[in-house]
């Protein structure tokens, strides 16, 4: 599948800004991560901005009517990716593309929350701002920090340093993502 075709079937699927948003905020994630743990950069952008493509229309059966796209179309690695990127469907992230996955989606979507409560959003956001908003339940608490910090470890990074990959890589995107410092 090429970028343009992701794009497409994600936006015939996916009708609110938000979820694109996110996709495409994992697709930049998932691009430094290829570069970080020596991944095929289009197939990782590839997997992130397809995860949750189906979520918005099939939430019931999310992630599954994307993985079965991606098997008929004979692309097993990233159904399999796609597959494994939340424990609860009972996938185990196998290669590096699944684990890094694993873990860029849930702490991307966290660190977004974290930029929409300061003026400044992305830029000068610290690991350890992000870590201190981790221990506050109350704060953007549909996300799993069990998920953040498992998914951390099973790809053998320090949080921090993952933290910092993704603000710099998503940094140059500020405008697109809608997360350019107030007033600018």
């Amino acid at each position: 599948m090429t970028r343009d075709e992701a794009i497409a079937l994600l936006h015939d699927w996916t009708k609110t800004d938000a979820l694109r948003r996110h996709a495409r905020m994992v697709e930049i994630a998932m691009r430094a991560a290829a570069r970080a743990h020596g991944g095929d950069e289009e197939r990782f952008a590839l997997a992130g901005l397809l995860h949750d493509a189906d979520y918005e229309a099939w939430p019931d059966e999310h992630p599954f009517r994307i993985v079965a796209l991606l098997r008929e179309r004979g692309d097993e690695e990233l159904a399999y990716a796609i597959s494994a990127h939340s424990p609860r469907w009972g996938f185990a992230a196998r290669s590096t593309i699944d684990r890094c996955l694993f873990a860029c989606d849930e702490i991307t979507g966290f660190i977004h929350a974290c930029t929409l409560v300061r003026p400044e959003r992305l830029r000068g956001l610290e690991p350890k701002s992000v870590r201190k908003k981790l221990k506050t339940p109350a704060f953007a608490a549909k996300v799993d920090r069990a998920e953040i910090y498992a998914s951390a470890a099973l790809l053998g990074v320090d949080l921090d340093a993952h933290i910092a990959m993704i603000v710099a890589a998503l940094l140059p995107h500020e405008v697109e993502l809608g997360l350019a410092p107030l007033g600018a």
